[in-house]
């Protein structure tokens, strides 16, 4: 029946983890656990002190791996080590701790104490340490001694806590030695955190105001572009009437300086722009950039001119 086979794997599993146990006692034994390959059976064991489980050129190793072929029937076991990273939180060392400040003489409760403190300075959750037998008298007692927080039934006390058990003979008798060590990392399901409301500050928009700010905007904007208009139109048209103006006056100097003197003798006919400039000094009034006497005076010349210019034509 397959249960059988289940039953013997545990045996071979409970004498190989004994023979290790007290085996590599001064190393530091803190466990083993056994991987089937196909290449073989490799064994971990764990131990707080990896060269004693060596050994000296490797003989420890090689003892033991023969010891696992032929004693227990394991095919081609390879036995790999592994340092306990944090000893303090592994209850087999722990309980081998106690196991050995015992048989030097220590107080029980001075034991207990110390290794407690050893346990939680390591950042461990709870911990739990009993200590049964003749620990008082002649009759046999248990002590507990325990700190933080653990569990002691249920699915999480199976799942998480880890346990170490080792025995010590001394002068009334046998002791029993318990550890229960609840690591650090471990998260329990009844364990709730409730977060804290973040404070945030709600920033109110002004929204209607924004739109009233841009329809004045816009408002202003459309008048602002129809007065922009026509300020471009009247500076077109002071521009224009300066230019008209500047000619004038420019082609007006050259009649008084260059063309008048020429005509005055002999005057037959004007060229087309002579004859521009003559009868736009006979329409003018007055000219913005001469005064009145000069203007006088040049428009007297000029109708002079222009009766000799009748005179020649009707001739």
């Amino acid at each position: 029946m397959i249960e059988k086979d289940f039953v013997k794997e545990g045996l071979k599993r409970t004498r190989i983890d004994e023979y290790l146990e007290t085996k590599l006692e001064r190393a530091g034994y803190g466990g083993m656990d056994i991987q089937v390959t196909p290449v073989g059976t490799i064994v971990l064991v764990y131990a707080e002190k990896p060269g004693m489980v060596i050994g000296r050129g490797g003989k420890t190793v090689r003892s033991i791996t023969k010891t696992l072929k032929n004693d227990f029937d394991l095919e081609n076991p390879q036995v790999e080590v592994k340092e306990v990273d944090v000893p303090e939180l592994n209850p087999r060392i722990m309980a081998n701790k106690i196991v050995s400040m015992l048989q030097r003489g220590m107080h029980f409760r001075r034991v207990a104490y110390s290794i407690i403190r050893r346990i939680m300075g390591a950042g461990a959750q709870g911990v739990e340490v009993t200590i049964s037998g003749k620990i008082r008298g002649s009759r046999s007692a248990c002590a507990k001694f325990n700190e933080g927080y653990i569990k002691k039934c249920g699915e999480p006390s199976i799942k998480h806590v880890k346990e170490g058990f080792a025995t010590v003979q001394l002068k009334p008798g046998v002791l029993g030695i318990y550890v229960r060590i609840m690591p650090p990392e471990v998260i329990l399901p009844d364990n709730i955190e409730i977060a804290q409301p973040v404070e945030t500050e709600t920033v109110e928009q002004p929204v209607a105001e924004e739109v009233a700010e841009a329809e004045i905007e816009e408002e202003i904007t459309g008048e602002d572009i129809l007065d922009e208009i026509s300020e471009e139109a009247e500076l077109e048209e002071i521009t224009e009437e300066e230019d008209e103006l500047g000619f004038v006056e420019e082609q007006v100097k050259k009649f008084e300086d260059e063309i008048l003197p020429k005509i005055k003798d002999s005057i037959e006919h004007l060229s087309q722009e002579e004859e521009k400039i003559f009868h736009a000094i006979l329409e003018k009034d007055e000219l913005p950039f001469m005064d009145s006497e000069r203007f006088g005076k040049l428009k007297e010349k000029v109708q002079e001119i222009h009766l000799k210019l009748n005179k020649s034509e009707e001739l």
